[in-house]
């Protein structure tokens, strides 16, 4: 059951309140509760939850105050987790991937929410607009520079003429991405080709049918594969079939190279949207944020390049080796 309206209960208990019932009411730093909410437990997610917290303690907030979760890439966790959240009366919740957002978003529109790592919150119906949100949630995307990911996966991998986009089909974010990547190889004059996977144990053996099918792979920021990154690319690099990948962890798990956002910082994003709402700001009204394109990484791992015989383009020279 969804909680009732802030304002409402306030009138039914003749309180006073000092913000909308959109927002949070504002009170001592000290009696604030925040609910964290983590889907899956991998370097990326991890960082932006790093990030959150380095900037609610600069912002006077203690790391006692904030309940954190872990779903364990277990959406009925989520929803367990989401239930105690809204149950705990918190005064404001922090969705950390696609799968928490929703399962928090589908227990209260009171609460004010505040959502990180989510490619397009529009598309996964968390908010009306990602710019005008128009209720309880808002927060940071992950979306990634796709286009400039497929450019960089020509110029490592100028023969590449079919691509095979790997992704969970379960997960919104990384639907979202598998079209935008479509779309960019398609431009690019190449062939995309889909492999799915729905559960962690179909990962190898999708890896598998890749090999022969496709010259290149390229995976989004889908959180099943990156958690289980090493499964696909013992596979592909054994086989010389090199993988462009989403995020730098990625990359650091054996995938080739990367643009890589920063969710460190994104999660820092998030903590400052945090921060403005329990001071009384409306979610509502709160546009999503992306981060700029200046907060972009190369990332290249020279390990795997070597291994699977890819000379790195001058151009390349000074990317972030992430294999040493």
């Amino acid at each position: 059951m969804k909680k009732l309206g802030k304002i409402a209960l306030a009138v039914a208990l003749g309180l006073s309140m000092t913000a909308c019932s959109s927002g949070t009411a504002k009170k001592d730093k000290s009696d604030v509760k925040i609910g964290v909410i983590q889907y899956t437990e991998h370097p990326a997610l991890d960082k932006a939850y790093d990030g959150f917290v380095k900037q609610m303690k600069k912002a006077g907030y203690k790391k006692s105050q904030i309940d954190f979760k872990n779903a364990q890439n277990d959406q009925s966790n989520c929803e367990t987790i989401a239930n105690k959240f809204v149950n705990d009366g918190d005064d404001l919740i922090y969705a950390i991937a696609t799968p928490a957002a929703q399962a928090v978003k589908g227990k209260t529109d009171d609460i004010p929410i505040v959502i990180s790592a989510v490619t397009d919150p529009k598309a996964a119906g968390l908010v009306q607009s990602n710019k005008k949100p128009g209720e309880n949630v808002t927060g940071t995307s992950d979306l990634n520079p796709v286009e400039e990911q497929i450019e960089l996966l020509q110029k490592l991998i100028p023969n590449a003429k079919k691509v095979g986009i790997m992704y969970c089909s379960s997960e919104d974010n990384s639907i979202v991405q598998a079209k935008l990547a479509r779309k960019a190889i398609e431009k690019a004059g190449m062939e995309a080709q889909d492999f799915t996977v729905s559960e962690t144990n179909q990962i190898q053996q999708v890896a598998e049918s890749m090999v022969g099918k496709v010259d290149a792979v390229y995976i989004p920021t889908d959180n099943m594969l990156a958690e289980s990154i090493s499964s696909v690319t013992s596979v592909t690099n054994e086989n010389n079939l090199p993988c462009i990948v989403g995020e730098s962890n990625m990359c650091e798990g054996g995938g080739l190279a990367t643009y890589s956002i920063d969710y460190e910082k994104l999660g820092e994003q998030a903590g400052k949207m945090a921060v403005k709402i329990l001071n009384g700001a409306d979610p509502a009204t709160m546009k999503i944020q992306y981060q700029s394109k200046d907060d972009l990484q190369l990332y290249i791992n020279r390990k795997v390049a070597t291994q699977l015989g890819i000379t790195i383009p001058d151009e390349y020279q000074d990317a972030t080796d992430i294999g040493e």
